[in-house]
């Protein structure tokens, strides 16, 4: 999907490597408006990220109607190429870059980040035998459902690679990016990926059908427990995958111990500084405490159920919070939304504080608070804002009103953003019999049915989501007619959830 150039930074005197994303190779070979904005947030969701292990992004935008990312230029060599030339790689090896990548993907979930596209050529080895984890978010930009078939057969995603509610749906989740761990490792480990077909739907296919063969079977040599490790990253169901990645790591040091040389990719002739600056630090992780505490989050404004203080405190006023929204407002029009967020943030607790949580224009306040935190991937922070909002006008409103429910959605749906996927099915499905109830428009209630069964498929329950879609079925083509994009998706699922039958 892309070509990497290099390039030099003439202002700041340095090489850089420039990533082209190949437009024509998507389906329609253009872009559009709205690529263009879903490519610069997911290139600023990844800047955010802060890890050695990830290549630090200088720049991003359009040219001559491409899209292009600036980027740290990596010096090494990619896994696949690794793969291919050293057979076979070595075991401590092979779970040493394994954990490498569980160590980004550990900082990548925490910000509500999923790689989706994980694979040796998206995994570089450097001389000094650290690994660079590359395309943070370019799946996620190129399109809103990450393993569509274009009408080349050519799929946004790797099929060899996908997990099997990636492949059947395009869900994505934490877990999604585990299970494509579990085949780059077991790649790594055997020489081959045993889901490669020669073409991408049979790749999927065996995904989705085919039990994984253990990497013993290929290679007598892989230790019990890390063959144990490869199966459960591949189980099919993501619910019975390992909790996180933090999880895998802690399995796989172990294994990591003694690197043998590793000629040509690796140079262990001198000492390498990167090593020397980490290799200081004790074992934190023995205390049973984790070595980095995540920032507490807000605390909840206090607030009375029965009476509102209605006479600001000195600390803000009216023309403070107006300010506030203006410049976030500005901001959100310039696709800051981090920096939006955080001028919000300033000013909602105490406006809470000052004027009430029922009050209208604390009310506005917090709405675009939550929104922005929404648009800038902070979905961990969104949820209970969302969540909040929605308790506060079904006091006020009733639980009813248009907002309360849109706000429940928007709750819901930064669940489901996180990989809580069986917490978002759960107030989805609550929001839709209280939908129902309401007599809420039809539109909408078809739709939440879809999201509903496109997240029982990403939890695994196959069942559950055939009998969902084939209920949703009629009344989608009763209501929008039978050339409603949402209609053939439906049919596309359905008919492979029937083909396992």
């Amino acid at each position: 999907m892309g070509e990497v150039w290099f390039g030099y930074d003439k202002r700041l005197d340095r090489p850089i490597a420039i990533k082209f994303i190949r437009i024509d190779r998507l389906s329609g070979g253009r872009g559009d408006d709205e690529l263009t904005r879903r490519f610069v947030r997911e290139s600023r969701i990844t800047a955010r990220m802060n890890h050695p292990g990830v290549p630090v992004v200088y720049d991003c935008g359009t040219h001559e109607d491409k899209l292009y990312l600036v980027m740290q230029q990596i010096e090494g060599c990619s896994v696949s190429d690794l793969i291919a030339e050293v057979e076979p790689i070595p075991v401590p090896w092979a779970a040493a870059i394994a954990a490498q990548v569980c160590s980004v993907l550990a900082a990548a979930h925490a910000s509500s980040l999923v790689h989706r596209d994980l694979k040796p050529s998206n995994l570089m080895i450097c001389p000094d035998g650290s690994v660079k984890v590359l395309d943070f978010g370019v799946a996620a930009a190129l399109t809103p459902d990450a393993t569509k078939i274009t009408a080349t057969g050519t799929a946004i995603g790797t099929p060899e690679y996908m997990a099997p509610e990636q492949a059947l749906s395009g869900t994505t989740s934490p877990q999604s990016d585990l299970y494509s761990l579990g085949v780059v490792l077991d790649e790594m480990l055997t020489g081959r990926n045993q889901f490669s077909a020669p073409t991408p739907l049979a790749s999927m296919r065996r995904h989705l059908d085919a039990p994984p063969t253990p990497p013993r079977k290929r290679r007598p040599d892989v230790p019990e427990e890390l063959e144990r490790l490869v199966l459960w990253l591949l189980e099919k169901t993501p619910d019975r995958r390992p909790p996180d990645a933090a999880t895998v790591y802690d399995h796989l040091v172990g294994f990591c111990r003694e690197l043998p040389p590793l000629p040509g990719f690796v140079d262990q002739s001198g000492r390498s500084p990167a090593r020397m600056y980490t290799s200081v630090l004790p074992p934190l992780a023995a205390s049973g405490k984790p070595a980095v505490t995540p920032p507490p989050s807000r605390p909840v404004p206090p607030r009375s159920r029965t009476a509102e203080p209605t006479t600001p405190t000195p600390s803000i006023g009216r023309t403070d919070i107006e300010l506030a929204m203006q410049e976030a407002k500005e901001l959100k029009g310039e696709a800051r939304f981090s920096q939006a967020a955080e001028v919000l943030a300033r000013v909602v607790e105490p406006a809470t504080r000052a004027f009430g949580a029922h009050d209208a224009g604390v009310i506005d306040l917090r709405i675009e608070y939550a929104d922005v935190l929404f648009l800038g991937g902070d979905y961990r922070r969104a949820a209970p804002e969302f969540r909040r909002l929605a308790e506060d006008l079904a006091e006020r409103e009733g639980p009813d009103d248009s907002l309360v429910l849109r706000f429940r959605l928007m709750e819901a749906n930064c669940h489901a953003a996180a990989g809580e996927t069986s917490l978002a099915l759960t107030q989805l499905t609550g929001l839709l019999e209280d939908e129902k109830r309401y007599g809420v428009d039809e539109d909408r209630i078809l739709e939440l049915r879809r999201q509903i069964g496109l997240l029982q498929l990403g939890s695994g329950d196959r069942a559950g989501a055939a009998r969902t879609f084939r209920e949703l079925l009629p009344d989608l083509e009763r209501r929008s007619g039978p050339d409603n994009p949402n209609l053939h998706r439906v049919k596309e699922i359905l008919d492979g959830l029937e083909g396992e039958g």
